[in-house]
Order: C-alpha cells, then structure tokens, then sequence
C-alpha cells in the first residue's frame, strides 16, 4: 500500500473512532508510520486528508445512489433500490458511514461538519429529486419533497446506525420494513 493510501486508512480509522477533532496530524503520521511532511506532501493538512477522504469514499456511492432513486414510475420499487444503495455502502464502508453520521451531528461551524455537509445535501438533494419526481403521479405529496427526503434518508441513516451498532442486520427484510414504516407510519 502507498504512503498516501496508508495515511488515508489511519486517518479514517481514528476519525470514526475518536472524531475529527480529537485527533492531530501527528497522531496520523505515526500510526502510518511515516512522517508529518510526507502527510503534508499529499494532503497540505488534515482537512485536506478529511476532503480525500470524502471525495474519494463517497463519489462513487453518490454515483450509484442516483442511479437508484431514478423514479420509473413505482415508488416502493425505487424506495427499495435507494435503501439497498445505502445499505450496501454502509456494509462496504462502516468506518467511513460512521463517521460520516458522527460528523453531520457536531456543530455546523466545524471543519469536520463544512466537509461532510457537502456530501450530506447530495444525498438529501438525490432524494428530493426522487420525492419531486414522483409527486407527479401521486398528487398527495406536492410540495413535500423536502421533508420526504430528510425524513426518508432520516430512517434510513438511524437502520444504519442500528445496524453498526451490531443491534441489526442490513437485510432485505430491514428494506421491506423501512419501507413499510416509511410509507405507511407506525402503525403499519
């Protein structure tokens, strides 16, 4: 593995164990075992390594999520191919979820929270897209897309977050659930 490839594993590592914050150049540089001006070389700083991080671990899961919330006519269906995108993700990548669920929750003023929020609003602005689109087949939901998306992408990041908490298995029959208390409340 590369230098730059190692210093981005530690720096997710300790990121999703202990936050951004808790955590300084040094203590990265030397769990890569390499030094301070090697990690400046590739990333300038620690949010530089926060935006590789970012960049690199969610644009490809950005991508297939808006692969999967294109609306085709029948909502559950593209309610479920959005819920399996993410679960998918998060099985793949439970450090880097983790922290990025940690890091939407601090205060918006911080560097770790400026970072994150961009991949945030794609995910959110991907499922309005959804809820807007589909809205024209179920007049009811004009107008609500917003809060559709939030509280949508809402229950499917706590099943994650459950799910990561070794409380729950991301299966299809969480899907169908989350789907079921989604679309038809508690109770369903």
């Amino acid at each position: 593995m590369d230098n730059r490839s190692l210093l981005m594993q530690c720096a997710l590592r300790l990121f999703a164990a202990r936050g951004y914050d808790a955590i300084g150049v040094q203590e990265i540089a030397e769990a890569a075992k390499v030094t301070k001006p090697t990690l400046y070389h590739y990333f300038k700083s620690k949010r530089g390594v926060l935006e590789a991080l970012v960049a690199e671990g969610f644009q490809p899961f950005l991508h297939d999520l808006a692969e999967a919330a294109r609306f085709e006519g029948d909502l559950p269906h593209s309610m479920y191919r959005v819920i399996t995108t993410f679960f998918a993700f998060a099985r793949r990548e439970p450090l880097l979820y983790r922290m990025q669920l940690a890091m939407w929750f601090v205060l918006p003023e911080s560097e770790a929270h400026q970072v994150i929020s961009s991949i945030t609003q794609q995910q959110q602005q991907i499922l309005e897209q959804l809820f807007l689109e589909s809205a024209e087949r179920h007049g009811n939901m004009r107008g609500r897309h917003r809060i559709y998306s939030a509280t949508f992408l809402g229950v499917i990041n706590t099943y994650i977050g459950i799910s990561l908490n070794h409380s729950m298995e991301l299966n299809d029959e969480a899907v169908h659930r989350l789907i079921q208390q989604f679309s038809h409340g508690i109770y369903s």
